[in-house]
């Protein structure tokens, strides 16, 4: 089942995908900053006889002139299956894009983690045909944030950070570093980030700090004036985010664009938004007759 922790730990990345570079740098892996980021299509379906998805598709173009593709897979839990899953995954993108795959797996506990890092053998015992081993961010090598300066200079990190490590005895400070961290950046960048860590954090007791953080931290834009105008800035936020999630999981098509984008209502925005991580169909999402108030 999609969750909302599931789908921040790999959508952060289409925010910026720079932070794998960034990340496994730091661990010794030389990977170059990207230079250009394409969002592809998700659906690696060849017939249709078995639907498969990953959950987001990037093409990396480096200033080296090195291009690669980046499938990346939020993971929740161990899953004997998803070895062959993922062998498929990259044997398939290598063969339509022609392009080097390269699976990144996000992890938020350190049991998974560690599991998903592999290596996964396919073969007979004295002969392994394939051999998958993905690259994993989890509790185990992605940093812990507490510093507010740290945070500041690399906030998608440092939301990366927060919702990895959720249940840190340290992420009441990472939390409070990176809220003061996001009042550093325009309103705009900053709803995108609190809602990404909202999400990330799911029913986790650090999502009842963050909460407790953004009630106080929000204050300031409260007067009448300010809070219509945060409205129609998280309202356009919203809309591109939710957008860009239909896109992704293939349910986007002119008449569901207009309803949208002609929506200025952020809370209805937000539970479509809700309904958009899990929905099956379009018509899933605007079930209840909600109608737009914008």
């Amino acid at each position: 089942m999609v969750t909302s922790s599931h789908e921040a730990m790999h959508r952060i990345f289409h925010e910026d995908a720079g932070i794998f570079a960034r990340t496994f740098r730091r661990l010794g892996l030389p990977f170059s900053d990207p230079v250009a980021v394409s969002l592809l299509p998700t659906d690696v379906t060849e017939l249709k006889p078995l639907e498969r998805r990953l959950d987001t598709l990037l093409q990396i173009d480096c200033a080296d002139g090195q291009s690669y593709l980046l499938a990346i897979e939020a993971q929740s839990r161990k899953d004997p299956d998803k070895g062959a899953s993922w062998a498929y995954y990259l044997a398939y993108l290598q063969a339509k894009y022609r392009k080097p795959p390269v699976l990144l797996v996000t992890c938020q506990d350190e049991k998974t983690a560690r599991w998903a890092k592999g290596p996964f053998h396919f073969g007979i015992s004295h002969w392994r045909s394939l051999t998958v081993r993905p690259l994993v961010l989890g509790p185990h090598n992605v940093p812990v944030i507490t510093d507010k300066e740290a945070a500041a200079k690399d906030i998608p990190l440092a939301v990366f950070s927060a919702i990895t490590h959720g249940e840190h005895p340290q992420a009441d400070m990472m939390l409070e570093a990176l809220a003061s961290a996001l009042k550093t950046v325009d309103e705009s960048t900053a709803s995108i980030f609190r809602e990404l860590t909202e999400l990330g954090l799911g029913s986790s007791p650090a999502a009842h700090i963050w909460k407790d953080l953004m009630a106080v931290d929000l204050s300031f834009f409260r007067s009448e004036t300010s809070e219509k105008l945060r409205d129609e800035g998280r309202a356009e936020g919203r809309v591109e985010d939710l957008l860009l999630l239909l896109k992704t999981r293939g349910l986007l098509d002119d008449a569901i664009r207009s309803r949208v984008t002609a929506c200025g209502d952020p809370d209805l925005l937000r539970a479509w938004f809700q309904r958009a991580l899990t929905a099956g169909t379009a018509e899933q999402i605007f079930i209840g007759g909600d109608e737009p108030t914008g």
